[in-house]
């Protein structure tokens, strides 16, 4: 049995079908709504083969801290205490956002906003208990992309919304700037195939394709691909400061290349 947090979420709803399609596994979906019930009344811990962790508040604009401490901590401290006593292996997922402004030549923990500390907060809980655990890996995804956004808002991928702004209007709107702003964009199939299929040792780890793309070399590219043209407007005030200006994996821990946005989205994809 695995039970699955944030199923109903974009990268979970991913991890939903994998399994569905696999067909061998019992799988539980819990989110938001029933995530606390869930924990007071399940009592077969001792059939749970495996934990994935991918609900969270997950906006980075949410300033509401009791909001966020109440589900990105306390919930997950809470599930994990019985994946520690029940030995049950986890996978979950932090978050890029960790590192806050990253440049080519630094890399360092800055988190810039209260999603990014509630996740960190978490990863210092795994590894100062790291031994206590049967197995567990944090992996902190980065810009993810991929089918079924489409109820993230603002918050989905730029690929997706370029997409759907072009196909709806014929033009995509691109913050001006975007030319030196640079993310690591990662296919959110690759995710679950790296989360679910690796031989890496308990710890936490970085999922993208170390290498970054300019936000203006994504809008170039999916206008390309549908035709669309692109609209350059102001980069809004509520993002000054909040902004990572360049985000990229450390990918040494996995042995093999990951496919990058442009493969993804060259002609003959």
């Amino acid at each position: 049995m695995i039970l699955l947090t944030g199923y109903k979420g974009f990268i979970g709803s991913h991890f939903q079908n994998y399994f569905e399609t696999e067909g061998e596994h019992d799988v539980i979906g819990i989110d938001a709504d029933n995530a606390w019930k869930f924990l007071s009344k399940f009592n077969g811990w001792e059939n749970v083969d495996l934990i994935i962790h991918n609900g969270a508040i997950s906006s980075t604009t949410e300033k509401n801290w009791v909001k966020i401490a109440h589900y990105n901590q306390s919930f997950t401290a809470h599930l994990f205490s019985h994946a520690i006593e029940h030995k049950i292996p986890v996978r979950y997922a932090s978050s890029a956002s960790v590192y806050g402004n990253q440049t080519k030549e630094c890399r360092k923990i800055n988190p810039l906003n209260q999603y990014a500390i509630s996740k960190l907060i978490i990863d210092y809980y795994v590894l100062d208990n790291l031994d206590r655990f049967e197995s567990i890996q944090g992996f902190r995804y980065f810009n993810v992309y991929g089918t079924g956004e489409d109820h993230k808002g603002d918050q989905a991928s730029p690929v997706s919304k370029f997409t759907k702004q072009i196909r709806e209007t014929g033009k995509l709107k691109l913050f001006e700037g975007s030319d030196k702003f640079y993310r690591d964009f990662v296919c959110v199939n690759d995710i679950v195939n790296i989360v679910l299929n690796n031989d890496a040792p308990s710890g936490i780890y970085d999922i993208g394709t170390g290498k970054p793309m300019s936000f203006q070399r994504v809008a170039e590219l999916v206008a390309k691909k549908e035709g669309g043209e692109i609209e350059m407007i102001p980069f809004p005030d509520h993002l000054k400061g909040k902004y990572q200006d360049y985000t990229c994996a450390d990918m040494e821990w996995l042995n093999y290349r990951l496919k990058t946005l442009e493969d993804y989205l060259s002609p003959e994809s």
